[in-house]
């Protein structure tokens, strides 16, 4: 979904900045211009950035599975 209209950001976007280390919303408009025009994106880029980091969080302490055996 587009959370910034005005420069083309989507949600994916946010998550792709997240996995290329971008942890802070300054961070964030730096690396996508999300919120640099009109600014009334700032809130919803903000929520999917936290969420972003959370997912992100999680995959990186996921144990990995080989052929449905966790990996220990």
């Amino acid at each position: 979904m587009y959370v910034c209209v005005c420069n083309s950001v989507t949600d994916k976007d946010i998550h792709r900045a997240v996995m290329r280390g971008v942890r802070t919303f300054k961070e964030l408009k730096h690396e996508t211009e999300v919120a640099t025009c009109c600014g009334k994106c700032a809130g919803c880029a903000k929520q999917v950035l936290k969420e972003a980091i959370h997912q992100h969080a999680r995959d990186e302490h996921a144990v990995p599975s080989f052929g449905g055996l966790a990996a220990a």
